[in-house]
């Protein structure tokens, strides 16, 4: 099991002054730790018009600065939104292109769907989401290789054009998929592509059926949509790793966990309930692939009008983040100790997050994909876990 880096590029408040430039600073300086200390992947999402939640609106420039800043390690997009108002294709292509030259050839390329609020800043249409994601797919390869290229579709039409640049790597870069449900799972088997696999805040064993899905899907693969199968299962979830368990709860890295759910439905006006809902069927909020992501958007005033009230069948996590919602206090400590009880959250001192991974690889992690830098956790303290990772985990998981 490889590990990677996985970035948002987050900045919970209270902000310092000049807080994007010091967040840019801090996250490169965290790329350059990553590469000197192993990891493997540098993934990076899109997301725009999210503040505190992502500063990743322009992934592009973004994965430049890292791949001209480290030496060894890949860059990858996790992903690119599949959506032809908010990414046209033959920008999508030129842009990869772009990026695996000035990388070296070490670029991967992951596409995703989103939703929401996003689509509607682009004034995507939600009833062609499916066939313009589908289409990219296709697309992308060919416009990597041919020497001409030109599409005609309901969604899109591209003349006969020579996109350039290709890409430095032969044939083409790896493609992945961005997965939060059973159903994307099982698509992006049949695609042949790889698997950025989103949950969080459930089983792992969940997680372990979700695979099977993928896997699933693999074995109906007939064609890839690239040149090439892409098998790897790589799988996202919140890393910290601190000298104690005491300093762990110290850095507040349990607290920044719950602030990272609650920061999700603000920035994409979905109501908490519908976060609820998707926690109790392992599913990830973020990915409008679910069948189940048939959600109203919050209204402009960003009033949720989900009642936060204690339920019948709250589980404890919903109980706290619920409490959270409200404006009541909870403490790193209290935290720390609901959180440090599910598996697929990695947070703690070594030997305790090397228990968690061990779970990840038993199910069969090909890729662990950590996001350290989340909510309000300080810059030393991500370098540190950079480290304290790299030293006890990277070599003991090969």
């Amino acid at each position: 099991m490889k590990f990677d880096m996985f970035y948002e590029v987050q900045s919970a408040k209270p902000w310092p002054a000049n807080h994007e430039r010091v967040l840019y600073r801090d996250t490169l300086e965290q790329a350059r730790l990553a590469d000197k200390s192993g990891f493997e992947t540098w993934w990076q999402v899109e997301h725009n018009a999210t503040p505190e939640f992502s500063y990743s609106a322009a992934p592009d420039l973004w994965l430049a600065a890292v791949a001209l800043n480290t030496k060894r390690m890949r860059i990858g997009h996790s992903g690119v939104i599949g959506r032809h108002r908010v990414n046209h294709p033959l920008k999508v292509a030129a842009r990869t292109a772009t990026l695996d030259i000035m990388s070296d050839g070490r670029l991967d390329v992951g596409l995703a769907v989103s939703g929401g609020k996003e689509w509607a800043s682009f004034g995507a249409d939600p009833k062609t989401s499916a066939e313009e994601y589908q289409e990219l797919f296709e697309m992308l390869p060919r416009m990597w290789t041919e020497p001409e290229f030109q599409w005609q579709s309901p969604h899109i039409t591209i003349p006969k054009r020579a996109v350039t640049p290709h890409p430095l790597q032969r044939p083409h870069p790896p493609l992945w998929q961005t997965a939060g449900s059973p159903k994307s799972f099982r698509m992006a088997g049949r695609r042949g592509v790889g698997l950025l696999a989103l949950t969080i805040l459930n089983p792992v064993s969940s997680m372990d059926a979700l695979l099977r899905e993928y896997e699933a899907g693999l074995a109906e693969c007939q064609t890839p949509v690239s040149m090439f199968a892409n098998r790897q299962k790589a799988v996202f979830t919140l890393v910290h790793v601190a000298e104690s368990r005491a300093k762990a709860i110290e850095n507040g890295a349990a607290w920044s966990a719950l602030w990272y759910v609650l920061a999700g439905p603000k920035n994409f006006q979905v109501p908490l309930s519908a976060y609820f809902s998707l926690f109790r069927s392992a599913a990830h909020p973020n990915s409008q692939s679910s069948d189940q992501y048939k959600l109203d958007i919050i209204g402009n005033d960003g009033v949720d009008p989900t009642v936060l009230r204690p339920e019948d069948g709250d589980t404890p996590i919903i109980g706290l983040i619920k409490r959270m919602a409200r404006g009541e206090h909870v403490s790193n400590e209290e935290a720390h100790e609901l959180l440090e009880q599910i598996d697929s959250i990695v947070i703690g001192d070594p030997d305790h997050c090397a228990a968690k991974f061990e779970g990840y690889r038993r199910i069969g992690t090909d890729r662990m994909m950590c996001m350290m830098q989340f909510g309000r956790i300080a810059h030393d303290a991500v370098m540190q876990s950079i480290r304290l990772t790299a030293e006890h985990h990277l070599e003991r998981f090969l």
